[in-house]
C-alpha cells in the first residue's frame, strides 16, 4: 500500500480534560486523568510461592508444550531450537526468560487525539469499556436482545463521554445486524469518528487486522513509517485453554508485532473446567499460555510492546457456569500480578460479573473484580464498564453504574487525600473549634468544601424521605435516564473532513472487495 499523503492535515479531537461538548452539562464528572496506583500491591504469595508457580509454568512449557495451530508461528519457533512435534511446541526456560527480558516494562499508545495517550505499565492504571458481548439489555427493552449497530454506537458514545474510560476496547456490543465480513469496517469507522481514544483490533485473520491498522493510520494522518514507529493501537488475543493457540489469533498477533503495535495476551482459564481446580495450577497454566506468545512476539520484533492478561476465575461446580468476582478470582488476579512483576511485564485484568441485570449482585461482583485489579497492580482493565452475564450482555445502565465506581477509584488514588502538611493536620482549625461547636462554618472548611470529598454523579445521598419525595428512583433507573440524556446531547469529537472522507472511501473500497472471510 502506498504511504499516506505527505500533506499534513489538522488532527481532530477536543482537549483531554473536557467532557463531550453539548453533553458536558448532563453530569459533573472528574477530568481526564488516568490514575496512578499509589498503593503497594497485595501479594498473597511468598517468594517461595512465586518461584513454585514460575517453575510450574516453565515445566508446562518444557515438558508438556503448547499447541500452535499456525504453521508460520511454528516455523518461527522452530528456528529458536524449540522442540517441535507437529503443532506441539516445547521451549526451555532459559530461552523463554531471555526473550521475555527483551519486552519493555511499560509502553505508551497514542490515539488520534494525542491528549488521550495512555501508558501501560509501571503504576499506571487505565480502564476500558465492555467488549464483545453478543447481546444487549437496557431498562427500556427490559429483556436481552441481540446487539445492533445502533446499540453499539450508543455504547461508543458513553465510551467517549466518560473521562474515566481511557481506551476503546473491542465492540462494546456485537452488532449482529451487520454481516460478519464487513462488520469490522463499519464498527471501526464508528469507533474512530465517535471517539478519539486508543483503538483495539480483533486478531481474527489477516484482513481484519490489516484493515483496522490501515484505518487507524488514516485517522491519524500518518505515513506507514510513522505508524510503525510507535504504538498507536493494540490487540488482545486469548489462548484456547488448555494449552493451545489458534490460527487466526496468532496470525493477527504476528502482524501487529511486526508493526510494533500494542499486544495483550489473555488466557481464558476457568479453574475446574479449562484449567486445574486449584488456583495455583490455574495461574501456572495461564502464565505458560501467555508467556509463549510473548516469546513469539519478541522473536518477531525484539522490544515490541506486550502485556500479559489474567482471566483466571472458577466455574460453579454445581452447574458448570462461569463465576466472576469471586474470592478465588480476586486471589488469582493478585497472584498473577506478582508473577507479572517477577517477569517485568505490564498486566491486564478485567471488571466482570455473572449477574444478568444491573442489580446488587452485578455491582458487588464487579466491585470485587475492579478492586482486585487495583490490589494486583494491574495496568490495563478490560470490561471496566458495562459487562453483564459473564460477558454475554452489554448494558448502558451497568456502564454508567460502573463509571461511578471507576471515578471513586480514581479519587481514591489522588495523593492529596493522604497529604500530611500543616494545612492538612489542621491544628489551627481544631484549636478554633475546641471541644465545642462544629467545623461547618470555619474558614478552613469553607476554603475546601467544594473539593474536600468525592462528589458522585449517580449515587443518591438523600435520606429516605428525601429520596421518596424526589420520586423514589432506584439506581438503574437514574442510570437509564442519564444514558438517554448523554446520547441525545452527544457531539462527536472533531475530525478533519479530508480524513473522514478518506476513511469512508477506504471502507467503501474494502466492502466492494468483499471485506474479510467469515471462516478460518
Amino acid at each position: 500500500m502506498a504511504d499516506a499523503p505527505t500533506k499534513r492535515r489538522t488532527r481532530g479531537g477536543g482537549r483531554s480534560g473536557a467532557a463531550t461538548r453539548r453533553g458536558s452539562a448532563v453530569i459533573q464528572q472528574m477530568p481526564w486523568k488516568p490514575p496512578v496506583n499509589t498503593d503497594a500491591p497485595t501479594e498473597p504469595l511468598s517468594p517461595e510461592g512465586v518461584e513454585a508457580i514460575h517453575d510450574g509454568a516453565m515445566r508446562i512449557l518444557e515438558e508438556i508444550g503448547i499447541e500452535f495451530l499456525n504453521e508460520e508461528a511454528v516455523e518461527i519457533l522452530r528456528k529458536e531450537d524449540c522442540t517441535i512435534n507437529g503443532t506441539n511446541v516445547r521451549m526451555g526456560r532459559d530461552m523463554v526468560m531471555e526473550w521475555i527480558g527483551k519486552a519493555p516494562s511499560e509502553f505508551t499508545m497514542t490515539p488520534r487525539n494525542p491528549d488521550r495517550k495512555i501508558t501501560i505499565g509501571g503504576r499506571n492504571l487505565v480502564f476500558g469499556n465492555v467488549s464483545s458481548p453478543p447481546n444487549y439489555w437496557d431498562m427500556h427493552l427490559g429483556t436481552k436482545v441481540p446487539g445492533t449497530r445502533e446499540m453499539c454506537r450508543d455504547l461508543l458514545k458513553l465510551t467517549q463521554y466518560f473521562n474515566c474510560i481511557h481506551f476503546a476496547g473491542g465492540y462494546p456490543v456485537e452488532p449482529v445486524d451487520i454481516h460478519a465480513s464487513v462488520r469490522h469496517l463499519d464498527v471501526l469507522f464508528d469507533k474512530l469518528t465517535l471517539t478519539d481514544k486508543v483503538m483495539h483490533a480483533y486478531s481474527l485473520g489477516k484482513e481484519r487486522v490489516e484493515d483496522v491498522m490501515e484505518m487507524v493510520r488514516i485517522s491519524q494522518g500518518l505515513s506507514h513509517e510513522e505508524f510503525d514507529a510507535s504504538p498507536r493501537m493494540y490487540t488482545n488475543i486469548n489462548s484456547t485453554s488448555p494449552l493451545k493457540h489458534d490460527y487466526p489469533m496468532m496470525d493477527g498477533w504476528m502482524r501487529m508485532a511486526r508493526r510494533g503495535q500494542g499486544l495483550v495476551v489473555t488466557p481464558f482459564t476457568l479453574a475446574g473446567a479449562m484449567a486445574p481446580v486449584t488456583m495455583a495450577g490455574a495461574v501456572a497454566q495461564s502464565l505458560a499460555e501467555a508467556l509463549c506468545a510473548v516469546v513469539l512476539a519478541q522473536i518477531i520484533r525484539p522490544g515490541c510492546p506486550v502485556a500479559i492478561g489474567t482471566f483466571t476465575s472458577n466455574v460453579d461446580m454445581k452447574s458448570g457456569a462461569p463465576a466472576f468476582g469471586t474470592p478465588e478470582y480476586m486471589r488469582a488476579t493478585q497472584m498473577t500480578g506478582q508473577l507479572a512483576r517477577f517477569y517485568g511485564l505490564p498486566m491486564r485484568s478485567s471488571g466482570v460479573c455473572a449477574a444478568n441485570v444491573p442489580d446488587g449482585q452485578a455491582m458487588w461482583e464487579t466491585s470485587n473484580s475492579l478492586w482486585a485489579a487495583v490490589q494486583s497492580g494491574t495496568n490495563m482493565v478490560y470490561h471496566a464498564a458495562g459487562w453483564l452475564e459473564g460477558g454475554l450482555i452489554a448494558s448502558p445502565e451497568k456502564f454508567i453504574m460502573d463509571c461511578e465506581v471507576l471515578q471513586q477509584i480514581q479519587r481514591y488514588m489522588e495523593p492529596e487525600i493522604c497529604a500530611t502538611g500543616p494545612d492538612e493536620i489542621a491544628l489551627d482549625a481544631i484549636k478554633s473549634v475546641g471541644n465545642a461547636g462544629h467545623f461547618f462554618g470555619i474558614q478552613h472548611t469553607q476554603d475546601r468544601y467544594t473539593t474536600a470529598f468525592y462528589q458522585p454523579f449517580l449515587s443518591d445521598w438523600k435520606n429516605y424521605e428525601g429520596w421518596e419525595a424526589a420520586g423514589a428512583v432506584w439506581t438503574p433507573e437514574r442510570a437509564h435516564l442519564m444514558f438517554k440524556e448523554i446520547t441525545a446531547s452527544f457531539e462527536p469529537p472533531a475530525m478533519d473532513v479530508a480524513i473522514r472522507d478518506e476513511l469512508s472511501d477506504f471502507v467503501a473500497r474494502r466492502k466492494s472487495e468483499g471485506g474479510a472471510p467469515t471462516d478460518f
